[in-house]
Formats: structure tokens, sequence, C-alpha cells
């Protein structure tokens, strides 16, 4: 009877401690928040959108400047002919003559010869005319048939004396001929410079035409002489790039 009431009273007990639920969790404590550094990570992204607007915007600065259309001969200045306006991307390390410029350019000279297709950048051109070494400037004023029709900055033209009774047959292609004596002053003189337009103030009255020959220097004399009377017709050399 003793065993019997033993076992009965160890019926209801279980073999080891009870375990709770599968359902049932041990709480956990809660994460500790850190707003400073979510705000250090917003700052981050808004600066690096912020420097990579900038440099998109400074890429795509651009600005308006002069480029050369046609060669410009040392000591020379550019004319409204001789110049467009191009967009470039600015560059504060680059000197570029903005198209705003344009009139103050026009007083200034080549240092050196520009040819067609660059931009211009303030180096090349100065107060004072800066020839080579050499050479001389000689300003003649023309009349029709003493001078090519057409004939614009950095063409090369051959000057002669012209006695006697010129042809008026008008500015031709090649320039004028006579029927007095002719006499080759130079055959390599460069066109410096000529008036813009037949309205422009270079361009009288008495329908001289105003060209600039840059020429040797120990030639200037004999081309001079003979401009001062009147003697002189250019022809357009063939061949001279233009």
């Amino acid at each position: 009877m003793k065993i019997q009431e033993r076992t009965g009273a160890g019926a209801g007990r279980s073999a080891g401690p009870a375990q709770p639920s599968v359902g049932d969790r041990l709480p956990t404590a809660p994460r500790e928040r850190k707003p400073a550094l979510a705000a250090l990570a917003v700052l981050l992204i808004l600066l690096g959108a912020l420097g990579a607007t900038t440099l998109v915007l400074q890429a795509g600065k651009r600005i308006e400047v002069i480029k050369i259309t046609q060669e410009i001969p040392a000591g020379s200045s550019v004319t409204g002919s001789s110049v467009t306006s191009v967009m470039v991307a600015d560059d504060s390390s680059i000197h570029y003559v903005r198209w705003s410029q344009l009139a103050s350019l026009k007083k200034l000279k080549a240092v050196s010869t520009i040819p067609a297709g660059v931009v211009a950048v303030g180096e090349m051109f100065g107060s004072g005319s800066k020839l080579p070494a050499g050479k001389s400037t000689v300003g003649l004023a023309l009349k029709e048939g003493q001078y090519p029709s057409g004939i614009e900055i950095g063409d090369t033209v051959a000057a002669y004396r012209v006695t006697g009774s010129s042809s008026s047959g008008g500015s031709s292609a090649g320039g004028s001929s006579s029927s007095g004596t002719d006499s080759l002053i130079t055959g390599n003189a460069r066109v410096s410079a000529v008036p813009e337009d037949k309205g422009s103030s270079d361009f009288t009255a008495s329908t001289n035409y105003a060209i600039t020959l840059t020429v040797d220097s120990d030639k200037a004399a004999a081309l001079a002489d003979a401009a001062s009377n009147g003697e002189v017709a250019l022809v357009l050399v063939p061949g001279n790039g233009n």
C-alpha cells in the first residue's frame, strides 16, 4: 500500500521544470536611437548633390567670343568681315576676347600673323604695330581700275608703277593695265588693311579706296612715291592662298 501511495503521489508531478510555450517570447530591450548620425548622413548626401550640381553648372557656362575668319597679317587690325562670334566654355586661364569687345579690338594691331580659324585671345594683339624685321607698311589711295575687285586683307598682290593713261575698264579681277610704261615695284606685297565697305570714311568722295600694304622695307620708298603721284596699280598674285 505504501508503494502505491508513493507512486500515485508522484504521478501528478512533471519530470522537469515547465517550459514556456512557443508563442511566448521574452521582451527585448528597445534599440537606442542616434539622430545625430542620421542628420549627418542626410547632410553628406545634400553636400554631394550640391557639389555635383556646381560642377555641371561650371562645365556648362559658356561665353560668346571672337573667332578669326580671315588671316590677319602682322600689324593689321580686325574688321567686321574678318571675324565671327562663337560660344566656348569659360576658362579664366585663357584670355578670350569677348564678342562685346569687338569695337575695342578693332583699334589694336596683330603682333604677328593670325591664321583664320583660331579663337582670338588678348596676347595676339597690341596697341602698336609690331612688324617683322625688314617689313614696312605703306598706305595707298587708289581709284577703280588701280586695284583688283574683291581685294581682302591677307591677299598677296604685285604693285606696279604705271605711267601714261591707265585703262578705264574699272577694277578687274587681276588688276589694271596701262598703255604707258609699267615697272614692277614689288611682287610680294601683303594687303594688311582695306575699308570694311565703300560707305566707310575711308572711301572718300573722290572714290579713292584706301588700302594698306605690308612690303619689304627697301620697296617702301618707291611704292610711297608712286602712290603719291597716283601711279600705282595692284595685281592679285595667283595662288596666294585666299
